[in-house]
């Protein structure tokens, strides 16, 4: 050991995954850095369900600001390893994609400020002067839950939107809109129903129960529009129940776009049935 230097989490070391070896590599790489004050990891690491598809969450604390210069982020980047591509990320500094072996890293690169205010508490791998572990003891991780009003103020219009776009015959725009809804409003609200993080669809084939999951896969359609409706009218049924269930009375509710909505929802359907029934006239 380094004098001055502290490494964490030694036991993790061992060959066990190609994300660990990956890990251990660029702590070696880090902890002779002036400029580098720590090295965490986050993400799937932090709960112990890393396994041979899961990515590598990788955190950089710096002395001076990194994070944002796509310069010297890939400057790092190209350190750690047999960096193919890495191009920025909205909410990590980079997205990379190691070979040898195949590997796909988000490296986030931050100040020990910005490493105060975080969604999770990290794992900490190297933690030159304890200063890393004294922020984490004087902050507290706060993840970003839904906001159960602004998921009201749009539901409705958002169905709307699905609406048109069925009528008009673009179902491939809808189809792909369901994938929104599941997103942002179904998988968080059916996380927190079951006392889970709001990780969007993340992992509800393993941490929703059956019927929870049977809901949720009940908005997945066929490329067709009547399974399109059928599938935004249990969207509608799911959303109203984890709205009573979730819901606070501070929340108000839209129920005058609520009822006209679903009344342009029954004259979409009349229209679909009067479109395919055969003309009696002639």
């Amino acid at each position: 050991m380094v004098a001055g230097l502290t490494i964490l989490n030694r036991n993790t070391f061992h060959p066990m995954t190609i994300q660990e070896a990956f890990a251990r590599h660029t702590v070696e790489i880090l902890r002779c850095d002036d400029a580098v004050i720590g090295l965490t990891a986050a993400g799937s690491w932090i709960t112990g369900e890393m396994d041979e598809f899961s990515d590598l969450d990788l955190i950089v604390v710096t002395n001076e600001k990194v994070g944002g210069d796509r310069q010297k982020m890939l400057a790092y980047a190209n350190r750690f390893g047999q960096l193919l591509t890495g191009f920025t990320g909205e909410h990590v500094g980079l997205i990379c994609l190691y070979d040898n072996p195949l590997l796909h890293v988000d490296v986030k690169f931050v100040t020990l400020d910005e490493f105060r205010h975080r969604i999770e508490t990290p794992v900490l791998l190297l933690d030159k002067n304890g200063e890393l572990q004294k922020a984490l003891d004087q902050s507290e991780a706060q993840f970003p839950y839904s906001d159960y009003q602004w998921i009201e103020d749009r539901f409705w219009t958002w169905v709307h939107y699905a609406l048109l776009k069925i009528g008009r015959g673009e179902l491939m725009e809808a189809f792909d809109f369901f994938g929104f809804l599941r997103m942002v409003v179904f998988g968080p609200l059916l996380h927190i129903r079951n006392n889970n993080l709001p990780r969007g669809v993340r992992k509800v084939e393993v941490h929703l129960p059956e019927n929870d999951l049977a809901q949720l896969k009940a908005t997945i359609s066929s490329y067709d529009a009547d399974a399109l409706l059928q599938s935004l009218e249990n969207a509608v049924a799911l959303y109203r129940e984890l709205r009573e269930e979730l819901f606070s009375t501070t929340v108000t509710k839209h129920a005058t776009t609520e009822e006209k909505v679903m009344h342009y929802f029954l004259e979409i359907k009349q229209r679909l049935r009067d479109a395919k029934a055969p003309d009696s006239t002639g």
